[in-house]
């Protein structure tokens, strides 16, 4: 099986396969391949955090390049592999199915010709065996069929997610440009975050972070919010194993820490206390409506360490500038962020994700880690700040 992922977390994604007791896990560009029985497939579809689909792979092969000779055209290559599969395994000529294409290739510029070859393989498989065609359908398919090109490469999967993992069915309200799922609950992970301290957003929109940190402190699985996962509509589809897996919640745990949330807006506390309550986990949030500089000590006067000596953790997704804001302004906001993080957050570890390097100078303070990662499709430094009581030298801490 292969689960796919956003850039940056692919090594968080492999861990949570090992917890998960996949075999064989191997990271891959934007993905992780793993072996696994059918109660894996459903539970990774289920529990893993950082993955946007799982897909199991029916069939492989390698283009000839340009330079190879031969007599077969790559897209009458194409239609072949794909008409010589079993497709009688994995639906009927009334399943409605559905084709997503990625190609990174020389040979295939363009991934609708892709999509087009393949669902004419598949068409044609079904008119020799049952003299008519099957329906495609681009609204809710019974069977959604990926197909990876990447360079000769190429990659036939069913797709038993559907829709992407990071979409996990509590969000209700949105504010502007809102985090995805998979990334805040990777960067928690990264951060090394399972609910031992106490956990600090200080400018938390819609509350991403805040939901993400406390399923991961309770070990609540994040798919248990969704409607839906496409491998309910396949053939072998065991709806007595699902059932137990859906509903065995014994991996869960007690939090006995708290999660703060505090924004400047209104409409963005109003919005996240709406998500909060969607996803059921009020009782172990606390929100404020603040402005940063006037966070007074959030940590019940002294940062105090969690279990283990854990320090309490504060993350913060600041704007990135983006949208019209200023340089200037987006630079005395940073400012702003290191003061407050520098004397109202003495003791905790800091996280802060950003895609202006200018900005993140203006903190002013020396990051302990620093991470790449995509968000959407920005290009985005990851850094950790350990926040040290007096100078950094002063401590027995280093990086």
């Amino acid at each position: 099986m292969l689960a796919k992922t956003f850039k940056g977390l692919e090594e968080v994604l492999a861990q949570e396969l090992i917890e998960l007791g996949a075999n064989d896990v191997l990271i891959e560009r934007r993905a992780v391949s793993f072996r696994g029985d059918k109660a894996l497939l459903y539970r990774a579809n289920l529990c893993l955090r950082t993955a946007s689909r799982v897909l199991v792979p029916i069939a492989t092969g390698k283009l000839k390049t340009k330079n190879e000779k031969s007599k077969v055209k790559p897209e009458d290559w194409l239609y072949e592999l794909v008409n010589e599969i079993d497709w009688a395994q994995y639906m009927t000529v009334d399943t409605s199915f559905a084709i997503d294409a990625t190609v990174y290739s020389e040979t295939f510029r363009n991934s609708r010709f892709v999509t087009y070859r393949v669902k004419d393989a598949i068409a044609d498989y079904w008119t020799r065996k049952e003299g008519k065609r099957p329906n495609v359908s681009t609204q809710e398919p019974e069977l959604l069929i990926n197909v990876h090109i990447a360079n000769e490469q190429v990659t036939v999967s069913l797709d038993s997610s559907g829709e992407s993992l990071h979409k996990r069915g509590y969000r209700v309200a949105n504010t502007e440009a809102p985090i995805n799922e998979a990334l805040a609950a990777g960067m928690l992970l990264m951060a090394g975050w399972k609910g031992q301290s106490d956990f600090y957003d200080p400018m938390c929109g819609s509350g991403t972070l805040l939901i993400e940190a406390a399923l991961i402190a309770r070990n609540i699985a994040p798919g248990v919010f969704r409607q839906s996962f496409a491998f309910e509509k396949w053939r072998d589809f065991d709806a007595e194993l699902w059932s137990d897996i859906y509903n065995d919640d014994s991996a869960e745990r007690e939090f006995t820490h708290k999660i703060y949330g505090s924004d400047a807006s209104f409409y963005a506390i109003q919005q996240a206390a709406k998500n909060i309550k969607s996803a059921g986990v009020q009782k172990d949030i606390e929100l404020r409506q603040i402005r940063l500089e006037e966070i007074k000590n959030p940590f019940s006067l002294s940062c105090e360490e969690g279990e283990g000596g854990v320090s309490p953790l504060v993350m913060l997704n600041p704007p990135y500038g983006e949208r019209l804001a200023s340089n200037k302004d987006m630079e005395e906001l940073y400012a702003k962020i290191g003061t407050a993080l520098k004397h109202q957050f003495t003791g905790a570890t800091a996280w802060i994700i950003s895609s202006n390097a200018a900005a993140m100078k203006c903190i002013g303070l020396k990051p302990t880690k620093k991470y790449r990662l995509l968000n959407g499709e920005l290009d985005c430094q990851f850094n950790q700040y350990e926040l040290f009581a007096g100078k950094r030298n002063d401590s027995h801490l280093h990086s």
